[in-house]
């Protein structure tokens, strides 16, 4: 164990998968995925470990090169980066790869470790209405309370404003106005946007040292490709909205593909020869925390604890929903053993692997891991590098001869439920059925709805026939909305009968209403026969009682109709038939 692990004092489980190569809690690295990646830049076979450091957010942004363990390289990045990418650029033997950084507007690229060339987006075109209002600021035939006024107009109204003018409207005293206005009076608008997400994409051969292009993401709903040797920009192709995340196949001279997750929580798919981009899009149901593509499934990490996956075509395949929270999602491509599953990084310190929608392994860490990379460091061929939230630093490697079964490790139904059931062989019966319902298909289905038509025409007469003797027990009667509901109680040969009855209407009262029954007198005696009804309020429950005495010792029971009559009329209004249990003896003693 390195002297990091043991100042550490870590808990974490040992894994029978992987093998515990570094870990250093103080490591003060502050990044995430897309600032991390491996690469031989140095054409020796020993891979480096390319980590670009956020350091406070505003102070300290590095480009750290690793060999191993060890600090290899340092340099300066003057604005906050949000992506790291190797790429080939020329020809040139020893093959090299470069790094490019994306950092504000602008791409820089190391070349050897040492900073080799710039290169800035190009700018936006500027409204011409804000120009016009900062042109007349400049000949002073504007006032800055009236500039400002027509500013925030812009902004309510939606319109694109560049930074001056915003930088302008959150100034709130008038001097500091007058002063910002004089201090930009003779510098001409610009509007420049900023890199959002990087990415890189093979230019015309599938070989790993390829030359490949840059993918640029911006802030002005664009994605740039970027040709490596000129340094210009080969295609624009604009998006309805901002994109975060990148993945990209394909080559740009024959044929790509690009999967573009942006801030309305939608997936837009890039082909070459695209117009229209709102015609191949996935929706989600929550914001994407991140996106990963293996051959042709789309695996997105959302913020309602999801792990969701699509085809290329937007056709959702699965969902599964995770413990916790998702900080970052990573591909774990093991090209030794042909083994390719998605990384989730959970906010429990948890990192569950994903083959398909089954969890196969799951690595327990001291802090919430905030950036990964899957791929080959130093001499080994599956490291995983773990940045933590904390600053800290882990490296793990896959054991050689490890096995990951395709089963899910959580609770589940039995793995029995996948195999297919050992269906028998087609019968000369089951063949002969066949023949027949082919030859007799038209009659057959005529048959079928001859007997459709019958029964529903049965139920309407029953309904109907129901509807006329009121034998429902809700009332159909709009001027008398009434519900009853009945139930027995007891064993025999004596039985409680309660009725309840409730007024459904929302502001009538209903009133010369009352109970009655008919029985069989030679099966049964009621204490009651009449039940006078009082006034019934709307919206309450009234519980009528009787008592029901079953004359016979035979064990037979009947139906008994409960109705609710008003005065004045020959049919009830409601009808209950309640179906009487049979009468346990009576046993004397």
């Amino acid at each position: 164990m390195s002297a990091a692990e043991t100042r550490s004092g870590s808990t974490e489980e040992k894994s029978d998968k992987w093998l515990d190569a570094y870990r250093d809690p103080v490591a003060s690295l502050y990044t995430f995925t897309q600032c991390i990646t491996l690469a031989d830049i140095q054409a020796d076979g020993d891979w480096k470990l390319i980590i670009a450091d956020l350091g406070t957010g505003m102070f300290n942004m590095k480009l750290k090169v690793y060999k191993g363990t060890n600090l290899m390289s340092e340099n300066t990045i003057i604005d906050l980066p949000t992506g790291v990418v190797t790429f080939y650029m020329d020809l040139n033997e020893p093959r090299t790869p470069a790094i490019a950084v994306a950092s504000g507007p602008y791409i820089y690229i190391y070349k050897n470790l040492r900073p080799y060339f710039k290169f800035t987006l190009p700018q936006i075109e500027v409204n011409a209405v804000e120009e016009d209002l900062w042109n007349q600021m400049k000949e002073s035939s504007l006032n800055v309370y009236v500039l400002r006024e027509m500013l925030e107009g812009m902004r309510a109204d939606g319109t694109p404003l560049t930074v001056r003018s915003l930088r302008f409207l959150q100034l709130q005293d008038g001097a500091d106005m007058v002063a910002f206005a004089e201090m930009y009076k003779n510098t001409p608008l610009k509007k420049q946007t900023v890199i959002t997400c990087l990415g890189t994409m093979k230019k015309s051969m599938a070989e790993e040292d390829a030359i490949s292009c840059l993918i640029i993401g911006t802030e002005s709903k664009c994605i740039y490709v970027l040709d490596p040797e000129a340094f210009t920009v080969l295609a624009t192709m604009p998006l309805p909205i901002v994109p975060v995340f990148l993945s990209v196949t394909g080559m740009f001279d024959v044929e790509y593909r690009i999967v573009a997750s942006c801030r309305n929580g939608c997936i837009y798919t890039l082909k070459r020869g695209t117009t229209d981009t709102e015609k191949s899009f996935i929706e989600l149901n929550s914001q994407p925390v991140g996106l990963e593509r293996i051959g042709k499934t789309i695996y997105v990490g959302c913020m309602d604890e999801t792990l969701q996956c699509f085809t290329s075509k937007g056709k959702k395949l699965w969902t599964v929903q995770v413990p916790a929270s998702i900080t970052t999602i990573e591909v774990l491509d093991y090209k030794t053993k042909g083994f390719k599953a998605v990384l989730v990084a959970l906010s429990n310190c948890e990192v569950h692997l994903y083959k398909e929608k089954y969890l196969v392994d799951i690595i327990k860490t001291d802090s919430v891991v905030t950036g990964m990379r899957f791929g080959r460091f130093g001499r080994e061929e599956g490291a995983l590098i773990m940045t933590t939230r904390g600053g800290g630093l882990i490296i793990k490697i896959l054991k050689r001869n490890v096995v990951f079964e395709e089963r899910d490790l959580t609770g589940g139904p039995p793995a029995a439920q996948n195999v297919k059931l050992n269906i028998p062989k087609k019968t000369k019966l089951f063949v002969d059925q066949t023949m027949r319902e082919r030859e007799n298909a038209v009659a057959m289905h005529r048959t079928f709805q001859r007997d459709l038509y019958l029964l529903r025409l049965r139920a309407a007469r029953e309904y109907a026939k129901a509807l006329d003797k009121s034998m429902n027990p809700i009332s159909s009667d709009p001027t008398e909305p009434l519900k009853l509901a009945a139930q027995v109680q007891g064993i025999g040969p004596v039985f409680k009968m309660t009725v309840n009855l409730q007024n459904t209407s929302l502001s009538q009262a209903s009133v010369n209403l009352l109970i009655t029954f008919d029985f069989d007198d030679k099966l049964y005696n009621f204490k009651k026969t009449y039940i006078p009804v009082p006034m019934l309020v709307p919206g309450l429950n009234y519980a009528f009682e009787t008592f029901i005495e079953c004359l016979s010792d035979k064990g037979v029971s009947d139906n008994v109709k409960v109705y609710v009559l008003k005065e004045g009329k020959n049919i009830p209004i409601i009808t209950g038939v309640i179906s009487m249990p049979v009468s346990e003896t009576l046993v004397v003693v």
